[in-house]
């Protein structure tokens, strides 16, 4: 507990009781606080989330991509499917012979033809590639889904901390005016210098300046969380102080980067993209090749003379085509070439997205173990700080401390108290991070996360 002095008995001292510069920011805080309280009902991480889910148009446009993958892939299937058409013609013929009268003449065709390949390397190759593009599509939308959930996440703590930053803000400001009026009292009375005041006037006027940014900071992090959610005035819920951070990654990072060398959605794209290279060969090799159809047609039609006259004609025919190309003037053999190093190149792409992963699944894992660890200096740090504060006050009304000494302990105090704040969004953030970096973040993350909030 702080020892209570009488500042009736401290040398100097006004006779009046005044609160503390302490006890005026905790009052201001309580004050703050109780202000956002009052606010309208805050909205959790998860409500946001799912609010973004449905507004998002870089996600709604990822998913309409990828819904549009599957009729692609029944496009490509129909080219080993059968196919028939129906065609038709009619026609008017005038004859003006030079013996003899004129006449005229009607005619009518029709023809129904029907196709089904049987054997087609290069069609089925398109298949295979269609089938590996919607994997790819999926993955895309996996991608822009974790995305989604990580920048809902940054708005939200960026708004959190923009609170904690002009509510820290203003908590000095108000300490500072309670020093600032200490001090004049002090000049009027003759116990101090007027450099005190002129001390505790700049710290004020600075302490001015930092609100208005950082109430300014405020809006524009409001901004950001209502355009991407679709809602406005949205209120973040408060972290629940005292908290318990999520453990970091018990998982040993080895293991965690194999796995995501091997899981990534940006891997699992280079992949398919790879496996698409492959078939893009195949589809060239496949040129040279024969290709076997079974066809069918039944054609039927009259023709009518003026005299008439009228004459029917019809016929059916079932049969096998086959075609081979025999010389193509060297494209074919230029097309597998250039296949062939397409290829290397997708798999070299491969490789690269696998080392990207890997190097950034490996910096979040130890930039979330470094925040842990941060987090907890801080705690102490502003532990300490509040009893270096609560000393330098005592030194002050006892005479040993200058006021200069009070108005940094009280920077000191709540510069650290915001940083503390910070720091547990970044690991928070950084838990996400690394489960995005590893190409594992789902739903439940955010729920994990949303019940660390005040509810």
């Amino acid at each position: 507990m702080p020892v209570e002095i009488d500042p009736t008995n401290a040398p100097g001292r006004d006779r009046r009781r005044h609160p503390t510069p302490l006890q005026a920011a905790t009052v201001a805080l309580s004050l703050v606080a109780g202000a956002w309280s009052q606010a309208a009902r805050a909205d959790s991480l998860l409500e946001l989330y799912e609010a973004a889910h449905a507004y998002d148009a870089t996600y709604l446009s990822a998913r309409a991509l990828a819904d549009s993958a599957p009729y692609r892939v029944e496009q490509s299937k129909a080219l080993m499917r059968p196919s028939a058409s129906l065609s038709g013609s009619g026609g008017r013929g005038e004859n003006r012979p030079t013996v003899g009268g004129n006449y005229g003449s009607n005619s009518i065709a029709a023809t129904l033809a029907g196709r089904q390949p049987l054997f087609n390397r290069g069609n089925q190759a398109t298949i295979a590639q269609a089938e590996r593009t919607l994997e790819s599509s999926l993955a895309d939308l996996d991608t822009a889904e974790q995305d989604l959930m990580l920048r809902v996440s940054q708005a939200y703590f960026d708004v959190l901390g923009a609170q904690d930053t002009l509510q820290t803000t203003r908590a000095n400001k108000t300490a500072i005016t309670e020093q600032l009026a200490s001090a004049k009292r002090n000049f009027e009375v003759g116990t101090a210098t007027i450099t005190d005041t002129r001390e505790a006037q700049a710290r004020f006027d600075l302490a001015t300046a930092q609100e208005i940014a950082a109430d300014n900071d405020l809006v524009t992090k409001r901004i950001a969380l209502d355009q991407l959610v679709g809602r406005t005035n949205v209120q973040p819920s408060q972290l629940a102080i005292p908290m318990a951070l999520p453990a970091t990654a018990s998982t040993p990072v080895d293991e965690l980067v194999n796995r995501a060398a091997d899981e990534h959605p940006a891997v699992r794209r280079a992949r398919v993209a790879y496996d698409i290279a492959q078939l893009e060969t195949e589809k060239a090799r496949a040129q040279a090749l024969p290709t076997v159809d079974a066809v069918a047609s039944l054609q039927s039609g009259h023709a009518t003379i003026a005299s008439g006259i009228t004459g029917y004609n019809s016929g059916a025919s079932v049969g096998i085509q086959f075609n081979l190309p025999l010389y193509t003037g060297g494209s074919i053999q230029n097309r597998i070439k250039e296949t062939l190093v397409l290829e290397e190149r997708s798999r070299n792409d491969l490789e690269a997205a696998r080392r990207a992963v890997i190097q950034t699944t490996r910096q979040a894992y130890y930039t979330l173990q470094s925040g842990a660890a941060q987090v907890k200096a801080l705690e102490a740090a502003e532990a300490s700080s509040q009893l270096a504060l609560e000393a330098t006050q005592l030194g002050y009304r006892v005479g040993i401390r200058v006021n200069v000494d009070v108005l940094n302990a009280q920077s000191q105090l709540y510069q650290t108290k915001r940083d503390l704040a910070r720091a547990r969004y970044d690991v928070l953030l950084s838990t996400l991070r690394l489960r995005q970096a590893a190409g594992r973040l789902t739903p439940s993350d955010i729920l994990a996360i949303d019940r660390l909030l005040v509810k």
